[in-house]
């Protein structure tokens, strides 16, 4: 599904991948782990088209050269990034702004966008099954959110919009542990055989989870070590000095 090639990216004269190679095959799920700095959320934005970085190498999405497909036409074509900090924006209401993201990616496949009706069942149904109060529904987008609930809603948008490929960019940081497990029962609720995942995360927790095919250490640009996921466990207690 996902191949990256001697992936290089700046920004800012400053150097941060440095020859990162990675293949993640429809169904699976693959964790990143690393140092700050090691250039984690640096992929994750890479990866989704985020303006700003100079980008040499290949990434190919399902054997479609990504490197000059801007970040919208990466959505349309499945691929979503769920944001270590989840942006507010005052004055859009968070049904309106889901029910337009998900009526655009259903206009670029060709199909009917949905009536009000049809998304309000829908919406209803997803956010239940997050244990999401259909009150924030109402409220303007992840303003005056807590953290757990700024996440909850990013897991709502991904079961609503039904990519491809999912990039969760540290989804655990700042959740309790009831929030966390919601989080990932939405993510395991809807892997199969024909998505994947790619997951940011310092720590192990989460993926006690949200059980990992792969784990990969990420360290100064490169990814230096592979492993399953007693590899997770082995960081959890020895951390990255000794792999260097």
């Amino acid at each position: 599904m996902l191949k990256i090639f001697n992936l290089k990216a700046s920004t800012g004269g400053k150097d941060i991948l440095k020859g990162l190679n990675l293949e993640i095959k429809a169904g699976e799920v693959h964790a990143i782990m690393g140092p700050n700095g090691s250039g984690k959320s640096t992929l994750a934005n890479v990866l989704s088209g985020k303006p700003g970085y100079q980008v040499s190498g290949e990434i190919n999405f399902e054997g479609k050269k990504l490197n000059n497909v801007p970040i919208e036409e990466r959505a349309q074509n499945g691929i979503f990034l769920a944001f270590q900090y989840p942006l507010e924006i005052p004055g859009v209401n968070t049904s309106n702004f889901l029910r337009t993201a998900i009526n655009s990616i259903r206009k670029s496949k060709g199909e009917k966008e949905l009536d009000a009706l049809s998304f309000i069942k829908l919406i209803k149904e997803k956010a239940s099954e997050l244990k999401i109060d259909e009150k924030f529904l109402s409220r303007q987008l992840n303003v005056g959110f807590s953290g757990g609930e700024k996440k909850k809603n990013e897991i709502l948008q991904m079961k609503l919009l039904e990519p491809k490929f999912s990039v969760l960019d540290e989804t655990d940081s700042g959740l309790d542990i009831d929030a966390l497990r919601i989080v990932a029962d939405g993510v395991n609720s809807y892997k199969n055989k024909d998505n994947s995942f790619l997951i940011i995360t310092h720590y192990q927790r989460l993926l006690d989870y949200i059980k990992p095919d792969f784990i990969h250490v990420l360290s100064d640009g490169k990814i230096i070590k592979t492993g399953r996921s007693e590899l997770g466990q082995q960081l959890e207690k020895t951390g990255y000095k000794h792999l260097n």
